[in-house]
């Protein structure tokens, strides 16, 4: 299973997936990654916080963005050369997230493509932007 190569995609491309966060997922990315900073892991601390209550971690969201690149657009086969993200706003247990991932720049002769990365909440708010340089695979040898 490969994803799409160079050839096959077209600026305005776009994939998305969408989850809703639970305690669950922040407390194993915690676990996974080390990061238990308070904000994330104690709602006694969160609660004395500008966010007042447990926030999810923002890298969390930009692995939904690495999902989509990796398992969609261009998906299986792709390789990540670089990822700016821009953190604009908390999310909380109980949003459901959508991360968007959208074809902007396509230079065939590197074989290296600009995708427009996004993440927004049920209420359609931009929660994180960027974008991602990406190398979609190549086309099986025959």
């Amino acid at each position: 299973m490969f994803g799409k190569t160079i050839s096959e995609l077209k600026v305005g491309d776009f994939a998305e997936f969408a989850k809703t966060i639970s305690e669950t997922d922040i407390y194993l990315f915690a676990g996974v990654t080390g990061d238990l900073n308070p904000a994330h892991v104690n709602e006694i601390y969160a609660k004395d916080t500008f966010f007042k209550t447990r926030i999810a971690h923002g890298m969390l969201l930009a692995g939904f963005i690495s999902g989509v690149i990796g398992m969609q657009l261009p998906g299986p086969g792709t390789i990540y050369i670089r990822q700016e993200l821009n953190f604009l706003d908390p999310v909380r247990i109980g949003d459901t997230i959508t991360a968007r991932v959208e074809v902007g720049e396509i230079n065939m002769e590197k074989n290296r493509v600009v995708l427009k990365t996004t993440c927004m909440n049920q209420n359609q708010e931009t929660v994180l932007d960027g974008q991602a340089m990406v190398s979609p695979p190549k086309a099986p040898k025959q």
